[in-house]
């Protein structure tokens, strides 16, 4: 790139939504290259780092204020090269950013990060998130801060690169290496429910104050520890924790009441007001949890919010080519959450009887105050037997007019603006989806789901697996940038959710194959784990090992969990050593802090306490009957895989798992010990209770 060139907006040639929503800014905006990395080096400018993310309200305000307007921009272009990263793209980047921004300022991140990094090695010396055009919320303005760090850069050079050697330094020795001493043990199992015990809200779910984030890692473990506690009491209090929660949510204004799925956070504590956005990679986690949920309880609830956020996922999120799109907008029109709230005038016109536009007004809080600027965002208020009873209707009655109440509101909202999508097809959130998706249909015995889940997979082996690798993202038909970590892991998780529904040759093959290039790729050796990058991956300032579930759970614990399962299926131990150097390498991380290694905490249990796996043989018309018992109750350890009679050759110890000339087998392991074999099904029954 000349420098001449780089005098224009180069977003423009990129397919991202988010640095799209760039192209136009008067910016002279760069997108992460080598070119643009060596115009920094070249005109001794700093760079100023911007990332963030299509759905991002706080990101739309700062290019309104700033990136849109010409005075900061030419301040911007005089003083800086000027990169734009979209960090669903490259969560590499922004792994390392979001790191050092701790380092540098002691606080937790968030979007838009903007960062100053030195032009030569990348390394940051000046670190914020939004910053504000005019003085306002207690923070410098933008323009200040452009001149400032700008100043400091030439002015205090030689201090910079002194914090930048103590930064490296912190950054470098952040990633632990593995202890063959450490003796391995369930404490932290314990350990994990009894902080999210201390933090839990018992009136009205989650952890903590607000803004209230779904959590869905802290859940599952609680759902876990429920079923699995050996103290009974601290086993009913987790299992409680967790429903409760979800129930919350699930009647609550995060979720949307008319056309299902959560939107990212709620700003207060009862759930009632959303951040509007609605990722992907919450949705596909909260999916398997609300199946996971009715397993354990048989609470209706659960099941309808299951379907409902599946029907979204199938009608809005799903790509004609089969993948999942990645998030919708929090804002309609330039202000947030207008596709979604409501006045009381509008609903009385959608819903012109009386007797259902009272029902539905009690219901879902209109006859509260206006919940969000003068409007109503729709939770659910109380539950339909009370509503019923109130209004003395017969609670079949009510469930019915609220339901066909529902359906007159969604269709009328279908007319409104709808909220930017963005369509990148990212390859770690799909793997997300698909298993929720695969859960969904086999615990419903939906195939409408399990075939979503079927498209998106196919999707992926199609377009981008490509060379006997991964690519991490595709829209307008192009597939690029090297695959991280989370999307081989949570890829293999969802393919082995998805062959306990139906077997799958082609899939449990792909299944291998990626589990190879996690070895081959991904582990680290030397110090134990797995880094967030290739070993062939474009140098960075960093190799991130991450340990700790984020937003989304540890591809460390995923790749350690799925290792464990596949290493005792196949009796592959390079698999489970794999996997049990990477919690040796992580055993500090986990005992410091269970309750956020909860990823990790599966691959624990998994190594030290192995779930059954059930292997059925048999014809293919007779395996559904077994698979159904094999599906009944709660068993989160628990692996069935159905394997039809003429599938042959099976790989590893697969092979030694006949199928009889005629009728089903099963053959029930746990870790490496297997039961005799077993040929009647309440026998089978029988194992699966005890």
């Amino acid at each position: 790139m000349t420098i001449s060139a780089a005098k224009n907006n180069q977003l423009v040639h990129e397919t991202s939504p988010y640095l799209l929503q760039h192209a136009g800014n008067p910016v002279h905006w760069q997108a992460w290259n080598a070119a643009a990395l060596d115009l920094a080096r070249r005109s001794n400018k700093p760079i100023l780092l911007s990332i963030g993310y299509s759905a991002c309200h706080w990101c739309h305000v700062m290019a309104h204020e700033s990136f849109e307007d010409a005075t900061t921009a030419q301040l911007m272009n005089e003083l800086f090269i000027n990169i734009k990263v979209d960090r669903e793209e490259r969560p590499d980047l922004d792994k390392i950013y979001q790191a050092a921004y701790h380092l540098l300022t002691g606080r937790s991140g968030g979007w838009p990060l903007t960062m100053f990094l030195m032009p030569d090695d990348h390394a940051p010396f000046f670190a914020g998130t939004y910053f504000p055009n005019t003085p306002r919320y207690n923070m410098p303005v933008f323009q200040d801060v452009l001149r400032g760090v700008a100043e400091s850069f030439h002015e205090r050079h030689a201090d910079i690169q002194q914090q930048n050697v103590a930064l490296l330094r912190t950054l470098a020795e952040s990633q632990p290496a593995a202890d063959a001493s450490v003796r391995l043990d369930t404490n932290p199992l314990t350990s994990a429910y009894q902080f999210l015990a201390r933090s839990y809200d018992a009136e009205h779910g989650g952890f903590g104050r607000a803004p209230k984030f779904p959590h869905p890692t802290h859940l599952e473990r609680l759902l876990r520890h429920g079923v699995a506690a050996p103290n009974p009491a601290e086993g009913h209090n987790a299992a409680d924790m967790g429903l409760h929660t979800l129930r919350a949510m699930a009647q609550g204004g995060i979720y949307d009441q008319l056309g299902g799925g959560f939107c990212r956070y709620s700003v207060d504590t009862r759930w009632s007001i959303p951040h509007f956005e609605k990722m992907l990679y919450d949705n596909g986690p909260l999916l398997s949890l609300y199946c996971d949920a009715w397993r354990i309880s048989g609470d209706s609830l659960f099941r309808t919010t299951a379907l409902e956020t599946a029907a979204w996922v199938m009608r809005e999120m799903q790509a004609p080519e089969g993948g999942y799109y990645a998030s919708l907008d929090a804002d309609t029109e330039g202000e947030e959450g207008k596709f979604y709230v409501w006045t009381l005038q509008e609903v009385r016109t959608v819903l012109p009887d009386a007797t259902q536009y009272t029902l539905f007004a009690r219901h879902y809080g209109l006859e509260n105050p206006a919940n969000f600027e003068g409007h109503w965002n729709l939770r659910r208020n109380e539950d339909v037997p009370t509503t019923a009873r109130a209004l003395t209707i017969e609670p079949p009655v009510a469930e019915q007019l609220l339901h066909d109440a529902r359906a007159k509101l969604f269709t009328a909202r279908e007319q409104r603006v709808r909220p930017g999508r963005d369509e990148k097809i990212i390859m770690s959130w799909n793997g997300l989806m698909i298993k929720g998706m695969a859960a969904a249909g086999r615990v419903f015995e939906r195939a409408d789901l399990t075939r979503s889940a079927e498209q998106a997979l196919d999707f992926i082996r199609a377009t981008l697996w490509k060379d006997s690798r991964l690519l991490a993202s595709y829209k307008d038909g192009r597939a690029h940038l090297a695959a991280y970590l989370d999307d081989y892991a949570f890829t293999i998780d969802a393919i082995l959710e998805l062959l306990q529904t139906r077997w799958n040759d082609a899939d449990f093959h792909f299944a291998l194959q990626l589990a190879e290039v996690l070895l081959e790729q991904f582990e680290d050796r030397e110090h134990g784990g797995f880094f967030f990058t290739a070993h062939d991956h474009e140098r960075l300032l960093l190799r991130p090992k991450p340990f700790h579930d984020d937003a989304l759970p540890s591809g460390n614990g995923i790749a350690a969990h799925v290792l464990v399962k596949l290493g005792h299926l196949l009796g592959e131990p390079r698999y489970v050593q794999a996997a049990q150097h990477t919690l040796q390498a992580a055993w500090h991380d986990i005992k410091q802090a269970p309750h956020a290694c909860n990823a990790l905490l599966l691959a624990l249990e998994e190594l030290l306490q192995p779930g059954k796996i059930i292997i059925l043989r048999g014809p293919a018309v007779e395996l559904p009957i077994w698979q159904a018992r094999c599906a009944q109750g709660y068993a989160s350890q628990r692996l069935c895989l159905p394997i039809p009679t003429d599938v042959m050759p099976l790989p590893g110890a697969l092979a030694s798992y006949a199928a009889p000339p005629s009728g089903v087998i099963a053959y029930v392991c746990s870790g490496t010990q297997c039961l005799p074999p077993v040929v009647e099904l309440e026998e089978l029954s029988e194992l699966l209770r005890g």
